[in-house]
Formats: C-alpha cells, structure tokens, sequence
C-alpha cells in the first residue's frame, strides 16, 4: 500500500451494512470499504443505528446518534431508528404507527416524518464531523446527502481540506418507475449539485443524473460495483430441480425490479412448458398483489414466493434455480446478476441495467419484450450447448472480478479531491 493511501480518511455515510441489510446497497456498501481498506485507506462508517455486533474489524462503524458531547468522542452505542435504504414516506407513517401503538412514543423519540428524520440524523452527522479526523466525506444515496452537506460545512468551519462525494446507487426515477416524489428528487438534486464529485454505479445512470438534474458529465465518474469471488461449498441436490425446471426472481417487490413483468413472462412460458415453476424472492409493497396476481393470472400453482433472504439462504436460492432472471425496468447496475453467476447459475437481464455494460456471458432483453426473454429463458433450460457456455464462460469471467477495482477507482478520485483537482 503507498503512503499517499494510507493519508486517505474517508467519513462515509450509508444506511445498511450486512449481515443487517434489505438490498443491495449494503452489499455494495460492505464490497466497496473492503476494497478500500485493502488498499490501506482508513474509513469511519456511520450508520442510523447498529442492530448488534457487526463482525468487521477493518473498520470502525459507528451509531450517528452514538455521540457524546460531554468526552468529544463517538462510542459504539446502539439507538433506535427506523431509517432504512428503501423507506417511502409511506413505510415509515406505518412504522411510527406501530412504534406508536406499541409505546406510545415513537415521535417522541424520531422525526414525525420521514424527511424531519432524515434532518435529525444529519443533526447528529455535524456532530461528528466537528470532531472527527477525515479529509473526505462520501455519502451513500439521497437519505445521507444532507448529512455529507452539513458534514463539509463543519469540516469548513474547523479549517480543514475536504471534498463531497456522493455516491448515486439509485435515483427516484429508477426507484418510482419515472414519477419521482419531488421532495426526494430536490433531495437528491442538490446533493448532487453541493458535491465536488459525483460517482455512479453505471453508464446508465449517469446518463439519468445528467439529463434529469442537470449535471455537468464531467462531475460524474462511472465507477461499476463488482463481487469478490469465492469458492462455494459442497453442491447441494435440491427436489424441485428432480421434478421441474427452476427459474428464479430475486429482489425487492417494487415497481423497479419488475415483478409483475416477471409473472407475464412466467405466464407465457408456462403456455409453453408446463414443466417449469418460478421462484420469487423478496419483499415490499407489491408483495400482496404479485401473489394475489398470479392467482389471478392462473399460475399461483407454478410460483414459489419467499420473504427476503440474507446470507447463505441467498446462494442457495441461487444454486437451486436453472436460471436467474433480473426484469428490472430501471436498475443502476445490479448486483444480483452476478451474484447469481458466482453460484453456477445462467442469467437472463434486462436491457436496461448498468450491469448489462460489463457482463458478456449472459442474455439480454428489453425488459418489456415478454415473449424475447421468455424465449431466451427456455434456451437456457433446453440447448443445453448454449447453457454450458453461459456457464463455463461465465465462470471464467466472474471469477476475474474483485472488488479492488471499484476501489482503486474512488481511490483516483480521493487522489484528485485531495489535490485539489
């Protein structure tokens, strides 16, 4: 490691880290500071809260409300908040509902809404960056923009050189299907416009940022999320696979992922092949109406549906599919792609994700073409030429990914903050 490294300490913000996580930005989130910290940069992780012993050593990761004004210093102290990555404003008036319900003083204790606790967090982040030691400020999507504005303003006030990176995983386009809620997209939009870089997880998304909030490209660096691969352990012979073909969903139950355009295209393969099911993991607001959907649509007795899944559960659900289908109809880069590829399992993407920019061994399709990725789907199942490709070259291509290259990426550009570039 250089000692230019060594000199880089970031104050990042984020919102989950696994194993507490609900999605994939956490995942990038943990991926991304092991990199870092590879590399020898030193990181103080800030988290709404800590919801038990998180066992990464490479790093402190710290509670925002954990500050303690009296000794000037940040303490490992667990606080409640019902933040979480993915939160509408709607989830979190149901969550104070029921925090109310149960003690009696849930507004009391967070915000009454969802934006006035996303002030309040940003309360306690000047907190630490008056007395933290960093010469970088990067923040984790729109919940932790305010924090990274009022965090420079702190590090201005003391004197010391800093630079705001914020880190777009997901825009409210991508999140809302293309209506945005205008408060998170004024959010959103002057985070971007407070920052001296802005680092997105793809092409695709950077184009979004500059059409839809009138960045200036040359702000913007496309810095692609990755996977460190690992052997997996013993194969496991799972029954359904004896019996049927297995094609996998795995995500949010969200318009931007795509359920529903996942059951269409269900719904067509299965008038083709009645030897297939569907597995559907994941949770959200469109959890009630996927189900009751394929009811509906005459294949409740083909699909398989699972509550969100963590850790192994995860690769395992994986490795018992034929084939992984990413439907998405907006997705910033998609971890779950190669996630999939990592555990011997073809995938199937839609068109319109940044993972599509770096992935070659897989097959991709307009995310609304429901008859072009059923097709391409029952080629996987049945040429059993072509699903060996996927599968060999696809081995071959994962394993040559690392999360040290993102790293080395946003290293470049703490460099170039740091200089003043």
């Amino acid at each position: 490691m250089s000692t230019r490294t060594q000199n880089i300490k970031v104050l990042m913000f984020g919102w989950e880290f696994p194993p507490f996580n609900s999605g994939g930005l956490g995942v990038a989130c943990q991926g991304l500071t092991r990199g870092l910290t590879r590399q020898g940069v030193e990181i103080l992780f800030v988290l709404p809260k800590i919801h038990g012993a998180l066992n990464e050593d490479y790093m402190r990761i710290l509670s925002a409300e954990s500050f303690n004004k009296k000794v000037g210093k940040i303490t490992f102290k667990a606080v409640d908040s019902i933040l979480k990555p993915y939160m509408s404003s709607k989830n979190y008036r149901l969550e104070i509902t029921g925090l109310e319900a149960f003690m009696g003083e849930a507004k009391d204790i967070y915000g009454s809404d969802l934006f006035s606790e996303v002030r309040r967090y940003s309360a306690h982040a000047k907190n630490i960056a008056l007395h933290e030691d960093y010469n970088v400020i990067h923040c984790h999507d729109w919940l932790t923009f305010p924090a990274g504005i009022v965090a420079k303003k702190m590090a201005e006030l003391r004197g010391l050189k800093t630079s705001l990176i914020t880190h777009v995983h997901a825009t409210e386009f991508d999140r809302t299907g293309g209506i945005p809620n205008q408060y998170v997209y004024d959010i959103e939009k002057v985070g971007m416009h407070h920052a001296d870089y802005i680092i997105t997880v793809s092409e695709y998304t950077k184009n979004i940022v500059t059409k839809h909030y009138g960045i200036d490209p040359k702000k913007v660096h496309v810095v692609h999320n990755s996977i460190d691969f690992s052997e997996n352990g013993t194969e496991e012979e799972f029954k359904i696979k004896k019996h049927y073909k297995t094609v996998l969903f795995l995500g949010r139950m969200t318009i931007q992922k795509g359920p529903d355009h996942f059951l269409w295209i269900a719904k067509r393969i299965s008038e083709l092949d009645d030897n297939v099911r569907f597995i559907m993991v994941g949770s959200g607001d469109m959890s009630r109406y996927i189900v009751e959907e394929a009811a509906n649509m005459g294949i409740g007795d083909k699909v398989l549906f699972s509550d969100f899944l963590n850790g192994r559960d995860v690769d395992r659900a994986y490795r018992m599919a034929d084939v992984y289908v990413m439907s998405s109809i907006s997705e910033p880069f998609g971890i779950t792609a190669l996630e999939a590829m990592k555990n011997h399992t073809p995938v199937v993407i839609s068109k319109q994700s940044g993972v599509s920019e770096i992935l070659k061994n897989c097959l991709v399709a307009d995310f609304w073409d429901v008859n072009l990725m059923a097709d391409k789907i029952l080629s996987v199942l049945y040429n059993p030429e072509l699903r060996n490709q996927l599968l060999e070259e696809g081995l071959k291509e994962i394993r040559k990914f690392s999360w040290d290259r993102p790293a080395n990426q946003c290293i470049e550009i703490y460099k170039r903050a740091l200089a003043g570039c």
